[in-house]
């Protein structure tokens, strides 16, 4: 499906920019001129959370999103719930009590402690709770339901309309978080969202990809009613000497402005690739692979 998505993608480029319109335009028109975006904050350890998120504020971010925690075991101990609510409330004690806060669970928790920590988490008024659990435990999601008023989001590791048919009819996401590089490009991530609109949840792409990836996803969140926030990587901790900005020939087309971007309005995507620092960047290139982590006993840990 991935490599479905980059010539799907592609195909919707050419097509645009051979029309001279928009990708939104050949899907129908736009519902919406921006969205409300939010940044990435700690990295995989969370360490200075409220710092961090201060200087996201202080950029005119209005919503960030960590990860929860560091590996936690199947059950594990209570001192390290402590350090994901002291985590998230130093972040309310500096940014305030209505300032979007995305907490990740990434897989790293199971359902033993994700119930706790999800119970837990409530008073922090958290923005939404991501992948509470894996997306191969979706049937466990009922029994957080009834936990604590908190969204639950999912999706980054579904891939097609008929990964999420059942997890929407069952009723207990609140929003998807398809990624269109990943599940069939803007084809099929455009038939996920008007479906889970059907079901009255609210889409929040996955991107933490660069800018032929968020181009996608603002084209989608343009036309999908449904859409309310857009992840994106400008200053991601991923990134190491360049950045979002730094391979597009018209940085400016990614209008950033309180807490929003702008929907891109040229041909196409709305973009144009710098390929000589493509070319550049691919001479050094990168071989980027997930982190090894352990739990304390040498078993294998979620990153």
């Amino acid at each position: 499906m991935s490599a479905l998505a980059g010539i799907d993608q592609a195909l919707w480029d050419i097509k645009g920019k051979a029309l001279g319109v928009p990708v939104y335009e050949l899907l129908g028109g736009k519902v919406r001129d921006r969205i409300r975006v939010y940044s990435w904050i700690g990295g995989d350890r969370p360490g200075e959370t409220a710092a961090q998120a201060k200087e996201r504020a202080a950029l005119g971010f209005t919503a960030i999103k960590m990860n929860a925690s560091e590996e936690l075991q199947f059950v594990d101990t209570f001192d390290k719930v402590d350090r994901v609510l002291a985590n998230v409330a130093a972040i309310r004690e500096v940014v305030g009590p209505h300032f979007g806060v995305g907490v990740d669970f990434h897989g790293r928790v199971h359902k033993p402690m994700a119930k706790v920590l999800f119970n837990e988490l409530e008073p922090y008024r958290p923005m939404f709770v991501e992948e509470p659990v894996l997306s191969e435990h979706a049937d466990s999601l009922k029994e957080f339901a009834g936990l604590a008023n908190i969204p639950i989001a999912l999706g980054e590791r579904l891939c097609s309309r008929w990964d999420f048919k059942k997890i929407l009819a069952e009723g207990y996401v609140d929003i998807i978080q398809p990624d269109p590089s990943h599940a069939g490009g803007i084809t099929e991530t455009r038939k996920i969202a008007h479906m889970a609109e059907a079901y009255d949840v609210a889409l929040a792409l996955h991107c933490p990809l660069g800018p032929i990836a968020l181009a996608v996803n603002l084209q989608l969140d343009a036309g999908c009613y449904n859409a309310f926030i857009q992840e994106q990587s400008l200053g991601i901790h991923y990134n190491q000497g360049n950045d979002l900005l730094d391979y597009v020939m018209n940085p400016e087309v990614f209008d950033y402005s309180d807490g929003y971007v702008k929907i891109p309005s040229g041909p196409g995507l709305g973009i144009e690739v710098n390929e000589e620092y493509v070319k550049e960047r691919a001479a050094v290139g990168h071989r980027w692979r997930n982190p090894i982590w352990r739990h304390a006993d040498g078993s294998f840990a979620e990153w």
